[in-house]
């Protein structure tokens, strides 16, 4: 049997996605869109990873060729499976045909998380994208394979998205004893939003709708088997059966998806105390999609990623855990403890753990070729601009997938490296600098999306006639935006730390800086603490540096 090397395709697996272990997700129907696009975003977030935007173009392969398979979170080699005989393009978490899938991992039952086959989900993610074209497809084809190889990783929920349909998918192993994996794949309604955040959020479903809904055919009876679950099929509840929840899932992860339906739903006070970590009965669960009060824009899925609870009852800019400077960011480990009690942080949208960020959107009425985009960022979704990147390019920006960089290796060709120095520099004195990240941010993001239509314009003009061509200048319209953003990222540190230097403010006027009548820079501001934290200093230090 003849093989074809491609260990370079699963090393470029493993670079690009590596240990995504506590992510966020929010879709979006076609009906819920303001303009009828498909969206799903994503911020993959795990310590110590660094983030590429990878790139796999399409192929063909012989009969026999084998495919190597790589554990992406252990960097372990896990076997081969048979090849495909051909395979579409892939950037990042899009395929040329606007097909997206994406994760997050919910871990779930300990004793079902052991390895017993070959596929872990990033291969897994990344083969339903080059071997599917919709997103039913990509269903049949993931669940397929893990019956064949079987199934590596812990449970996942998997978004999965083309131009016309939304769907989510939860998996998870059977333990070291089974072979595969017990699933449920169900359809959002195109006029419905949704989310998921590292907890399973499928409960019950109709397995009479077989129009929009897939499961395994063991899903219930192998809970029954397992003891999970006794009662009627109609009450199963995957969720309760395969990731029981507790305080912690609750706090730390379905509360990042009541903050999404916070922004776009009415009600949501209804499940604030699930998500607060109470216990509650079925109707105080947050339900797994719901129907927004207004349509969703491109503009609002990018600010979601960007959420800190900001004005909810979690707000992380309030209290003592923000320091001197209401920083919504907290450092790990998010539990720790205190003369033997147990202590926690609120784990937000937007992290500092985030190696990048995106939104993918796909439009059925355009050539795939200027239809699906990927909407991309380096790290934190706060602190960075999206910058586009068609699905069809034929390359992706130098900067997101710099030659000569790595986790370990900074490079100033790095979008990752620098949009890391600059939100390093501003999370320790968030409210003073924030301000200035915002302003380049949102000068860059009004810029690009504004642009949009242009640059498809003149795209259409080219189809399908000269798709090539088309393809060559949307490739390059998303090189120029990412390069400007990477030149303007260096140009914002290094404004940074001359107008924030020595934790002073440096005077501007009319976005100069001040001069005296000498020419010398002008005296910096010493503004101190904020006067909540100044309240704090005094409490907590009592007379002990009041000036008598």
């Amino acid at each position: 049997m003849k093989k074809q090397r491609l260990l370079m395709t699963v090393a470029a697996v493993v670079i690009g996605m590596g240990s995504a272990h506590a992510c966020t997700n929010f879709l979006i129907g076609k009906n819920a869109s303001a303009d009828g696009s498909t969206f799903v975003t994503y911020n993959m977030d795990s310590y110590g990873m660094y983030g590429r935007l990878p790139f796999f173009p399409s192929a063909r392969h012989e009969v026999g060729e084998l495919r190597h398979v790589v554990d992406a979170d252990h960097n372990h080699y896990m076997g081969e499976i048979a090849e495909a005989l051909e395979t579409y393009q892939v950037i990042g978490q899009i395929n040329e045909h606007q097909l997206t899938v994406t994760e997050s991992t919910f871990t779930g039952r300990k004793e079902l998380c052991e390895r017993n086959g070959t596929l872990d989900y990033v291969s897994l993610m990344n083969l339903g994208l080059q071997r599917a074209r919709t997103a039913r497809e990509a269903i049949k084809v993931m669940t397929s394979l893990v019956d064949e190889y079987g199934y590596a990783s812990t449970g996942e929920t998997f978004s999965i998205a083309d131009p016309n349909e939304v769907w989510i998918m939860e998996m998870i192993g059977k333990g070291k004893e089974e072979k595969g994996a017990v699933w449920v794949a169900i359809r959002i309604p195109d006029d419905c939003i949704c989310a998921h955040a590292n907890q399973s959020r499928i409960h019950h479903f109709d397995m009479k709708d077989k129009e929009n809904v897939m499961y395994s055919k063991d899903v219930v009876t192998f809970a029954r088997k397992k003891g999970y679950f006794s009662g009627k099929d109609a009450d199963f509840s995957f969720s309760k059966a395969y990731s029981p929840t507790n305080f912690h899932m609750q706090r730390a992860c379905e509360a990042r998806v009541w903050s999404f339906y916070n922004m776009h739903c009415d009600g949501m006070e209804r499940y604030l105390p699930y998500a607060e970590g109470q216990e509650v009965d079925d109707d105080g669960i947050i339900p797994l999609y719901m129907k927004p009060r207004h349509k969703v824009s491109l503009r609002m899925a990018m600010d979601g990623m960007r959420d800190h609870y900001e004005g909810t009852p979690f707000d992380m800019t309030k209290g003592p855990g923000g320091g001197a400077w209401d920083s919504p960011y907290r450092p790990r480990p998010q539990e720790f403890e205190v003369d033997g009690n147990t202590y926690f942080f609120e784990r937000p949208i937007a992290t500092q753990q985030s190696c990048c960020t995106m939104v993918c959107q796909m439009r059925s009425w355009l050539p795939d070729a200027v239809g699906g985009i990927i909407w991309f960022g380096n790290d934190d979704a706060n602190m960075v601009t999206y910058t586009p990147v068609y699905c069809q390019a034929t390359r992706v920006p130098v900067c997101y997938n710099a030659p000569d960089a790595n986790d370990l290796q900074f490079s100033w060709n790095s979008a990752f490296w620098v949009c890391n120095w600059v939100s390093n520099m501003t999370y320790p004195r968030y409210s003073r600098l924030m301000p200035d990240v915002k302003r380049v941010r949102e000068e860059l993001q009004d810029k690009y999306i504004t642009m949009q239509a242009d640059i498809e314009k003149q795209a259409l003009v080219l189809c399908p006639q000269h798709t090539p061509d088309a393809r060559e200048l949307l490739t390059r319209h998303g090189e120029a935006c990412a390069s400007e953003m990477l030149e303007r990222w260096k140009q914002l540190g290094e404004y940074l730390i001359v107008k924030h230097n020595d934790l002073a403010v440096k005077p501007e006027k009319d976005g100069q800086f001040e001069k005296t009548e000498d020419g010398l820079g002008a005296p910096p501001l010493r503004e101190g603490y904020n006067e909540s934290y100044r309240r704090i200093f005094v409490n907590e230090t009592g007379d002990k540096y009041r000036v008598k």
